[in-house]
């Protein structure tokens, strides 16, 4: 069930996505970079339980299946459009549900109050209350569990007109940088009392974060 915050930020993220859903995951793989590599970086053991929060289309947990076939793979969105698009996607055994990155209850949704991985995949720059997703992402890891994010950076590798152009186009879908991600990774790893590692991608193009709960 959504608060009236997270119904609203739905229906923005469905209204968004209605139509665009359609033709996402072309358009996307253009300027979307480092999925895949965060795909490959998760390297779950056999048997792990991963969770995407803000999974969209699916098309991360369709390449993450394929590529662990040994895991159970789990993925939740806010967006309903999203989710429809998500469910004629991926395998029957991918579990997926409807729920705020900000407020959802593992054990509720998927019988699971813990996974071994985590991941966000351009999503927080979505999230209204992105520091509180990262939050509630890390307090669904397990002991030893990793938190992989990776969204957009600050450009600072490329011209000016380049990171304002892409700025301006990446408003009219309602995405935001989040310029603060390394502080704030390092204030979610200090709560649950675990490590953090960040870094530029692409000349500052994305930027890729892990945290992990200590064992």
């Amino acid at each position: 069930m959504l608060d009236s915050a997270a119904t609203s930020h739905a229906a923005l993220m469905d209204e968004t996505y209605r139509h665009q859903r359609l033709f996402y995951d072309l358009t996307r793989k253009y300027y979307l970079f480092g999925r895949d590599r965060l795909i490959s970086e998760l390297n779950p053991l056999e048997g792990s339980h991963v969770l995407e929060v803000a999974c969209g289309t699916g098309r991360n947990l369709q390449a993450a299946a394929r590529k662990y076939p040994q895991c159970a793979f789990y993925g939740l969105d806010i967006s309903a459009e999203m989710l429809t698009s998500a469910r004629a996607k991926v395998h029957p055994r991918v579990q997926l549900a409807q729920a705020d990155a900000c407020g959802f209850d593992g054990a509720q949704l998927f019988r699971r109050a813990r996974f071994d991985r985590v991941f966000i995949s351009y999503g927080i720059s979505m999230i209204p209350d992105w520091q509180g997703a990262l939050r509630m992402a890390c307090a669904h890891l397990t002991p030893g569990g990793q938190l992989h994010v990776v969204d957009f950076s600050g450009q600072c590798g490329w011209p000016a007109w380049f990171g304002n152009g892409l700025n301006r186009w990446l408003g009219k879908f309602h995405v935001t940088p989040r310029l603060e991600l390394e502080e704030a990774l390092g204030n979610a790893a200090a709560d649950i009392g675990g490590t953090m590692r960040h870094r530029q991608l692409y000349r500052g193009y994305a930027q890729y974060g892990v945290v992990e709960r200590p064992r």
